[in-house]
């Protein structure tokens, strides 16, 4: 029977009513065997060469009016029809998810916690480390604490959650031709892995035996066929000792081993009742088919359900329900379990799984819909069982209703539209199933969000009430909000004014949201506090950009925006600036900022809602420079080359909308994205490149960078190697290199890393990713100690205007004792590259204490958020025995980025002191970022040490 026959006849059923790749400019195309020498000498005369030939072809086109520009027929007020932005329309986002006053305090007592609670606890702390990390700019650390509570999970409902949860990160259904059910290859994600009970962290990580089980059940589904029909002849012919009748058939069978089913039967046939004194016995009105019951008998002695049609086993379950048979039900459970391969099969099985309470059937049901996501989201059926609260009790019957689950489909739900009803009801079983402190805090806070964004303010201030009793003090800004949006403005500044009052160094975003609730001098007070307390907070630039432009000063605005944008690049700043631009009819700064914002939203709709970018696109696009593909690359190095990555960005944008099946351009989007920290966009990037490749080869080397960038390294390095055996190229080799560099950098493995990048270089490529590959092998030179080789490197590169090499070369020159000429090497780069700060932070290494204190100083006023400045100055500070001035400028930042290096250096500086409390809470929040930090652990077990004994 095929498959599809088959549950067409269970249908039939009435047990119940139921509800980078392609090349751009061939280097060395031959191949050949030069060795890196000659390698790093001969690309940059040959890119100069296609350089010339491409500007010479470029200006040809134009001159022979192939490149045509379009006449402006577009006026400002057209670009602008709904006039520019107003500070009265500015309010910034509440966040929707846990946000700490004291951040350090939560991760320290997060990380006690944890090491202190039962083993299979484990899976459920990890799970609140997870909602605490979900609010920090870096989504590895969330994914590397969802890889923990799947690690630690008990139950299969939770390792199918967590599972499901850890592939939607991958987002692996947008890749073109995979299956939802496909196995990675790992215990830890393995659909099947995910359907056997039992508790083994150790094993999470192994291969998983889908393969090999595979071929065994084949084998054993054979052999068992020929014992089953010999076991028949021999029972039917020895052993039988009386009979069950369905109608006028009477089905021969062994007494014990019927009785051995359950305790019921074994009443019935060996107890009290009269039963037990017949040799045949009518079981008419028992609800079981003949050949159910024939099924029956054969399961008493084979204990297998395999060979049975899966109507068959739909009527084992159910009498397997009714008598107690829980070995016969745990095993129709699992075979059922099996024939779970999609989401109509699910939609069908859940019913009976719900009906009879089969665990493993409706977490097989389950777990096809949850790896289908966010596609699945659109099936109603399972939709409407998930959402409504009669489905989340039959679920939770079951013991499939839980947080995570529910956590889970909220999550995605908002990320589609906060506003819609399915994502309130999602969230009201959320609440529903939250039965811990933060698991309260988080689903109330996020039903008043949702509520606030549909303008339900009565019922958003509700529940940020409901969050704040629970103990969440952000929430309060929530409540503040829905007052204040209830016209109850005074109350809104009161409760916001006493909240900053409560905390003697309150956060920037109190100052912030309190800034909303007054005018004048007031305001702008707390909203330049609110920036020097807590810089990447978008909101005080905006506004205070907004009022410049309402003061006609556009210039001003325009600078006040660059500051943030400058290291946090955002939708929402970036289309204010495009409307400013526009006002200045800088049509070209406009067009670049609205691309670079499709390209981190491609559904992104401006002017509040009102205008999708992309026409917004359409009609800039004739007011700006006409480029043709060719003009493109050329905008494209120049940009690649002074760090102009948003440039970049718009260009490769631009580039993709003339040849969007262009898995390169995608490949190159997404190295841009993942510079400007856009981890999520720059994944959409390569997965778009790994679908669109025009080969094999190609597709293994985006799917190897796809892992790599989620932190499966030993994945991305098989399948470089992969695409290797296919076809040596540039992109394989040297994601092989970089998966191997990453892993460990031995002297051995340094040496091979080196010959994969070589063989990189002899493949053909373009001229930027040969610039970042001659870079990264000059740095790998340095650390082989190798300076001569790496200068050339760095030299080569430089020769291709790979700008940021100046960084690599002017290390080798400090390496050789040329202070002078490293400083200098920095300063090239500080004039191609305005702006970095990254290069002012280098520069301060090669000079003297002044002048790298004004580098410094410069670099943290361009990006706050470059943590070894304020490491720097606190040195200083400490060495100078001002204790507590280098314990302030530490907290400054960690106050906004509480990041590893600072809080081990706090700790540190406070174990200097003899603060063994300040030591230990810094030594816990920093383990909790990584707990695999060896000099934190080392500090950490010395102070606690220290602590025991004085305790003594």
């Amino acid at each position: 029977m095929t498959q599809q026959n088959i549950f067409t006849t269970m249908r039939s059923l009435n047990f119940m009513d139921g509800c980078k790749g392609t090349q751009v400019y061939a280097l060395n195309p031959n191949g050949g065997s030069a060795g890196a020498g000659s390698i790093c000498s001969s690309v940059g005369e040959k890119f100069l060469q296609h350089l010339q030939d491409l500007r010479a072809n470029s200006l040809l086109s134009k001159s022979a009016g192939n490149c045509q520009a379009v006449p402006p027929a577009t006026s400002v007020e057209n670009l602008l029809p709904y006039g520019l932005p107003t500070t009265d329309l500015l309010e910034p986002q509440i966040e929707a998810c846990l946000k700490s006053v004291d951040f350090v305090e939560t991760l320290a007592d997060l990380y006690r916690r944890i090491e202190n609670c039962p083993q299979f606890e484990k899976s459920g702390m990890f799970l609140e480390q997870c909602a605490v990390f979900r609010g920090l700019s870096d989504p590895k650390m969330f994914r590397r604490s969802l890889r923990a509570a799947r690690q630690h999970a008990v139950d299969v409902h939770s390792k199918i959650v967590l599972a499901s949860w850890l592939r939607f990160e991958r987002r692996e259904d947008e890749l073109v031709g995979t299956s939802a059910m496909e196995c990675c290859g790992r215990n830890l994600e393995c659909p099947r892995a995910c359907l056997v009970p039992g508790y083994n962290p150790e094993s999470v990580n192994d291969r998983c035996l889908c393969t090999s089980l595979e071929e065994e059940e084949c084998s054993t589904s054979d052999d068992y066929q020929v014992d089953v029909d010999d076991d028949d002849e021999e029972e039917d012919d020895d052993d039988t000792d009386m009979s069950f009748c369905i109608g006028d058939e009477e089905i021969r069978c062994v007494r014990y081993k019927i009785a051995s089913l359950s305790r019921p039967f074994k009443a019935m046939l060996y107890g009290g009742f009269k039963e037990s004194r017949r040799e045949m016995i009518n079981f008419t009105q028992n609800g079981i088919s003949v050949d159910g019951m024939r099924a029956v008998e054969i399961f008493s002695r084979t204990k297998n359900v395999s060979s049975f049609d899966p109507s068959i086993v739909l009527e084992l379950l159910s009498l397997a329900n009714r008598f107690c048979c829980d070995e016969m039900k745990a095993a129709c459970d699992v075979y059922l379990a099996s024939l779970v391969c999609d989401i109509d099969v699910a939609e069908m099985l859940i019913e009976y799984g719900l009906e009879e309470t089969a665990y493993i059937l409706v977490a097989a049901c389950l777990q096809v819909f949850l790896r289908e996501l966010p596609g699945s989201m659109y099936d109603a059926p399972m939709m409407k069982l998930f959402c409504s609260s009669e489905g989340r009790e039959r679920l939770a019957l079951v013991g499939h209703a839980s947080f995570s689950f529910y956590y889970l489909l909220s999550q995605i739900a908002m990320e589609g539209d906060a506003k819609s009803n399915t994502t309130v009801m999602l969230l009201e079983r959320l609440s529903e199933c939250a039965t811990e402190v933060w698991q309260k805090q988080l689903a109330y806070h996020q039903l008043g969000v949702v509520m606030l964004e549909r303008e339900e303010y009565k019922d958003a201030q509700k529940w940020f009430e409901a969050a704040v009793d629970a103990g969440h003090v952000y929430s309060m800004v929530g409540v503040a909000r829905s007052k204040f949006n209830r016209g109850h403005k005074y109350s809104a500044y009161k409760m916001m004014n006493q909240l900053v009052s409560d905390y003697r160094t309150p956060p920037g975003w109190m100052h912030q949201e309190r800034s909303l609730y007054c005018v004048g001098r007031e305001k702008m007070a707390d909203l330049n506090t609110a920036t020097e307390l807590d810089p990447t907070l978008s909101f005080p630039y905006k506004y205070r950009a907004v009022l410049l432009v309402e003061e006609n000063k556009l210039e001003s605005a325009i600078s006040e925006l660059n500051k943030i944008i400058g290291f946090k690049v955002s939708p929402d700043c970036l289309e204010l600036r495009a409307w400013i631009s526009i006002a200045l009819e800088d049509y070209d700064g406009a067009l670049k900022d609205v691309r670079a914002l499709l390209t981190l939203e491609p559904d992104y709709m401006m002017f509040h809602g009102k205008m999708r970018a992309e026409r917004l696109v359409e009609l800039l696009y004739p007011l700006g420079q006409q480029w043709s593909q060719a003009d493109c690359w050329m905008q494209l190095y120049d940009r690649w080359s002074s760090v102009d990555d948003i440039g970049s960005l718009a260009v490769v944008h631009q580039m993709l909308a003339n040849d969007p099946g262009r898995s390169l351009l995608r490949f190159r989007q997404s190295l841009l994205l993942l510079r400007l920290n856009c981890q999520k966009a720059a994944m959409r990037s390569l997965r778009f490149a790994r679908n669109c490749s025009a080969s094999e080869h190609e597709r293994l080397v985006y799917e190897g960078w796809i892992l790599y960038d989620t932190g499966h390294r030993f994945e991305a390095l098989a399948k470089a190697e992969e695409s290797i055996s296919l076809q040596r190229s540039f992109e394989a080799f040297f994601l092989k290199a970089y998966a191997l560099a990453d892993s460990s950098l031995d002297p051995e493995s340094s040496d091979y890393v080196i010959e994969l990048l070589e063989e990189a270089l002899r493949c053909p490529s373009d001229g930027l990713r040969k610039g970042q590959a001659l870079n990264n092998l000059g740095s790998v030179y340095v650390d082989c100690d190798k300076l001569d080789p790496a200068a050339d490197c760095y030299m080569s590169a430089l020769n291709i205007k790979h700008t940021r090499a100046h960084q690599g070369l002017a290390r080798v020159y400090h390496l050789k004792n040329q202070r002078k000429a490293a400083y200098d090497e920095m300063t090239k780069l500080i004039e191609k590259a305005r702006n970095n700060a990254s290069a002012y932070e280098k520069r301060s290494e090669y000079c003297d204490r002044d002048m790298a204190k004004n580098d410094l100083s410069m670099a943290t006023q361009l990006d706050p958020l470059r943590t070894y400045p304020y490491r720097y100055r606190a040195a200083v500070l400490m060495d100078d025995h001002q204790e507590d001035e280098a314990i302030a400028e530490l907290s400054r930042a960690i106050a906004f980025k509480p990041d590893l290096q600072l809080l081990h250096l706090r700790a540190a500086f406070y174990d200097s002191m003899g603060d063994a409390f300040s030591t230990l809470r810094d030594c816990e929040a920093a383990l909790c970022l990584d707990p695999g930090h060896g000099d934190t652990m080392e500090l950490y077990n010395r102070a606690r040490e220290r602590a025991n004994e004085q305790q003594k």
